[in-house]
C-alpha cells in the first residue's frame, strides 16, 4: 500500500513519544484529514450556488422535514449541532436573502416556525444535487462491497462517539 503523508507523520510522533502507541492516528488522523478535505470539496460545490456548508445545511434541514418545510429553530439547531447563537446567525443571513421565512408558531405564542421558501428550496435541490455528484464521483474508485464495509465500520465508530457525547 503506499505511504502518505500520516505515515511520515506518524513516524515523527512515534519517535518523540516511544512509549506511546500512537497506532490510532493511523485511522483517527485520517479521518480528521478525510474531514478537512470533504470539508473543502462540499465548501466550493456549494459556493457555486451562493451558500455555505453550514447554510446548506439548514436549507437541507428543512427541505428533509417535508412539506411544509418547517422546524422550529431548537430543532434546527439541535439536529445541526448548533448554539442558538450559531442558528440564530444562519437564519438571518438566509432570511436577508429571501431563502426562508420566520412564521409565528401557532402552538407557542412566543415562538417562531422557520420555513423554506420555493426560492431556497430550488436553490437548496440544486446545491444537494451537485454536491451528491460530488461524493459519488468521491467514491467512484472503490466497488459496492467496500463501500458498504466502509459505511458499516464508520457507522460504528460514529455510534461510538455518539454514546459518549453527553445529553
Amino acid at each position: 500500500m503506499q505511504r502518505d503523508l500520516m505515515d511520515q507523520t506518524l513516524e515523527g510522533v512515534s519517535a518523540s513519544y516511544p512509549d506511546l502507541d500512537v497506532s490510532a492516528y493511523q485511522v483517527t488522523g485520517r479521518l480528521a484529514r478525510l474531514g478537512l478535505y470533504l470539508a473543502r470539496r462540499q465548501e466550493e460545490v456549494f459556493g457555486r450556488f451562493g451558500l455555505n456548508r453550514g447554510e446548506a445545511g439548514v436549507l437541507s434541514a428543512l427541505r428533509s422535514a417535508g412539506p411544509p418545510n418547517r422546524l422550529t429553530p431548537t430543532r434546527l439547531g439541535r439536529g445541526l449541532m448548533l448554539s442558538s447563537a450559531g442558528i440564530t446567525s444562519r437564519l438571518d443571513r438566509l432570511e436577508r436573502r429571501r431563502l426562508l421565512v420566520r412564521l409565528p408558531d401557532p402552538d407557542d405564542r412566543r415562538g417562531v416556525l422557520i420555513e423554506l421558501t420555493d426560492r431556497g428550496g430550488e436553490l437548496v435541490d440544486a446545491a444537494v444535487r451537485a454536491n451528491t455528484e460530488s461524493e459519488t464521483q468521491l467514491l467512484a474508485g472503490f466497488n459496492s462491497r467496500e463501500i458498504d464495509t466502509l459505511e458499516r465500520l464508520l457507522r460504528r465508530l460514529v455510534a461510538t462517539l455518539e454514546r459518549a457525547e453527553p445529553g
